[in-house]
């Protein structure tokens, strides 16, 4: 497990809902989300901590995607402010979040079908010299970092094991590599936080330890990791803390060990369900989606949340 006993502290004081950290990255106050009479987000306070892998979990429809829209630019909300490496960054759009190192991937992944996957990769690079109208017009200008932008995404590609399909059409990838493909190209903006949205859904089996060991890396590589996931026995195997939420506020924090004994997050996640164990309960639903489903879908994303 990568939260042991050994590592520093990260949060100060006791370790509540909204508890201060020695040093977060991204500190929010009072953001709130309304649809029509629905508060889909109300966080009065949330901090998270520096080059940590943090896991934001709950029930569906608790509001973790949404909070996840609204902290990187892909919604507004009713409220609230936040900032990020201390720079304010409420309001401002999603590419500008992302300039500043702050990336994210999605639910449902968001690969370009009908771009080779080489292609898709070189799209996550910043500060390209040739989008520009001016410098388009004067290939000279900006072959060579079109060069140092291809080799870089090669690299990435092979690291994530991708390399033989750099030629393919995305579309072709299967659910899980489509989700490997777009945590490689967040790498390309070389980002301070990566935030992953469901990163294991509808991921086949074979390349979830795969998966998992990406994520830690990022951790290794001096990043810092926020993700949303359902799948208890990858939280308590790669998380160093965990946020819960549920009916749009955060009603635990705390390490992995501790969060899973909360009588809050058992409530939360099982209702009616409490006298049963947590894992079997997921693993449950799991086996039944995946009886479901299409056998010519496997791979696909399939999602245990819609938010």
């Amino acid at each position: 497990m990568v939260n042991d006993t050994t590592r520093p502290a990260l949060h100060i004081g006791e370790a509540v809902p909204g508890c201060k950290k020695i040093d977060p990255i991204i500190i929010a106050d009072n953001v709130t989300r309304k649809f029509g009479g629905m508060t889909a987000v109300d966080v009065p306070h949330i901090e998270v901590p520096r080059n940590a892998i943090t896991a934001l979990i709950g029930p569906n429809g608790a509001g973790k995607t949404t909070l996840f829209n609204l902290l990187t630019g892909f919604d507004v909300p009713n409220t609230g402010e936040w900032s990020f490496n201390g720079e304010t960054i409420s309001g401002k759009s999603a590419y500008k979040v992302a300039q500043r190192g702050q990336v994210r991937t999605f639910q449902l992944t968001k690969s370009l079908a009908l771009l080779s996957v080489l292609d898709n990769m070189k799209l996550g690079a910043t500060n390209q010299r040739g989008e520009g109208l001016l410098h388009a017009l004067l290939p000279w200008t900006w072959k060579a970092q079109e060069a140092e932008v291809e080799a870089k995404a090669v690299e990435l590609l092979a690291r994530f094991k991708l390399d033989t399909k750099k030629d393919d059409y995305a579309a072709s990838l299967s659910g899980g590599q489509r989700k490997l493909l777009e945590m490689a190209r967040a790498l390309m903006s070389d980002p301070t936080l990566v935030m992953l949205d469901e990163p294991m859904a509808g991921v086949n089996p074979a390349l979830t330890q795969s998966l998992l060991g990406h994520i830690v890396d990022l951790k290794a590589q001096g990043m810092t990791v926020l993700f949303v996931e359902h799948d208890m026995h990858m939280v308590q195997t790669i998380a160093d803390w965990v946020i819960v939420m549920a009916e749009g506020k955060i009603v635990a924090e705390g390490e992995p060990s501790v969060v899973m004994q909360d009588q809050a997050v058992v409530d939360a996640y099982l209702g009616s369900n409490k006298d049963r164990d947590l894992g079997e309960l997921v693993a449950e639903i799991k086996r039944e989606v995946a009886a479901g489903a299409d056998p010519a879908l496997a791979g696909d994303d399939l999602s245990l949340e819609k938010e």
